[in-house]
């Protein structure tokens, strides 16, 4: 067994196997985290529009979030790499839970607002200390395997979360319904509690450029924004394509499709590429995320939209969790919190350039051509992963070398 970095990791030597009782307790760890996260966020704009929030606001109150998440994940990253990243995450889902709180007791939109735009300096610190945790629990040779169960809890949660929160409001009143989200943080909060964390601090909190943004994992950062870019202009037009094309039936049975494809392809998409690498995998599923985009452009029935989302399973539910990897992979142990942060930040700047791109094409020459032109970013992935796949195999044999 080989020995690994002591600050920040985990313990003293290389887990042997991915499903260890640290990995297990952040499993569900997250699983609740994300639960309540996904259960408020699918509330927020429902509870604007209930409060009396005109459409421009409701949509502010949609994105207001993601302007204080930017901004606190410039100083999360080197608060991650400095300090203990298990006390941060339980501090994330304490705050957390004030947060939803918060929304329980709300009465204006303007309070609504000031509690929305507090939980985007936690989110800051939520996931992306999490993913930096889970990177000292797994075994080198299985990596991508560990990352890509782990990743099943945002898919799970995001499967089901918005439907639960939903039912939950039907079925009470949205006070119950923040009120039990905040509790799903609480036991998160106690959850990772539970794990033994073998920290010893050796360095001060210094906000520099380099211990904010993790350079070294730059080119697959690169692809992972060009490909959350291309996807969420997809996703934010679907609703709306869809009702152009007059396809009747239930559409939100896209993402449950695609949920419940990724949960079974996504653990098989891990142990493929730990083997073959990065390359060979990420650039087949480039490949199906160019035939989603065209799939949709074609589709005139329900059945055509349900085939893109068992499709899009395989193309952004096994870029995602490989390219997390390989950034994770690209830095030292010390520098985990630096590259999950900067992971997270390039996720956010794509969600929020992707929409706007695609609405203003969308405006431009209309919806279908719009899908048409998201072939591109795609395609400039590919491009990307063959020209630099010398670098993408020397990263991941110098992480994890051929019989280690």
């Amino acid at each position: 067994m080989n020995s690994t970095t002591l600050e920040p990791g985990l313990t003293k030597q290389e887990p042997s196997e991915i499903w260890n009782r640290s990995f297990i307790i952040l499993f569900f760890t997250s699983i609740a985290f994300n639960m309540g996260m996904e259960m408020s966020n699918s509330l927020t704009t429902v509870y604007a529009n209930h409060l009396g929030a005109p459409a421009s606001v409701v949509g502010f109150v949609a994105s207001s979030y993601a302007v204080t998440s930017i901004f606190f994940r410039l100083i999360s990253s080197p608060v991650m790499d400095t300090y203990n990243r298990k006390y941060l995450v339980i501090f994330a889902a304490f705050m957390l839970s004030v947060v939803f709180w918060g929304f329980s007791i709300s009465d204006s939109v303007p309070m609504l607002i000031a509690f929305r735009l507090l939980q985007g300096c936690v989110m800051a610190f939520g996931n992306a200390c999490c993913l930096a945790m889970v990177a000292d629990m797994l075994p080198k040779a299985r990596y991508s395997s560990g990352i890509g169960y782990y990743s099943l809890t945002l898919v799970a949660c995001g499967a089901i979360g918005p439907s639960v929160g939903l039912a939950l409001v039907d079925r009470f009143s949205f006070r119950i319904t923040f009120t039990l989200a905040a509790c799903f943080m609480l036991l998160a909060a106690c959850l990772v509690f539970l794990i033994k964390l073998d920290f010893k601090r050796t360095k001060k909190l210094k906000l520099t450029f380099h211990n904010i943004i993790a350079t070294e994992a730059l080119l697959p950062l690169s692809v992972q924004f060009i490909t959350v870019l291309g996807g969420t202009c997809v996703w934010s037009f679907l609703f709306v394509y869809a009702r152009e094309r007059g396809v009747t039936g239930n559409v939100g049975l896209f993402f449950t499709v695609s949920a419940i494809t990724m949960l079974v392809s996504r653990p098989f998409v891990g142990r493929l590429t730990d083997r073959y690498g990065l390359v060979k995998i990420a650039a087949p599923a480039m490949l199906c995320n160019i035939a989603t985009a065209l799939i949709i452009c074609y589709s005139t029935t329900l059945t055509g939209f349900l085939v893109a989302a068992f499709v899009t399973a395989f193309g952004q539910g096994a870029c995602g969790p490989a390219i997390q990897a390989l950034i994770m992979k690209s830095v030292s142990s010390e520098r985990r919190g630096a590259a999950s942060s900067t992971n997270f930040i390039g996720m956010d700047i794509g969600a929020l350039i992707g929409p706007l791109f695609g609405g203003i094409t969308a405006e431009a020459l209309g919806y279908s051509m719009t899908f048409r032109i998201q072939v591109v970013p795609f395609i400039l992935c590919i491009a990307t992963l063959i020209v630099y796949r010398r670098w993408i195999s020397d990263t991941e044999a110098k992480f994890a070398p051929p019989g280690a």
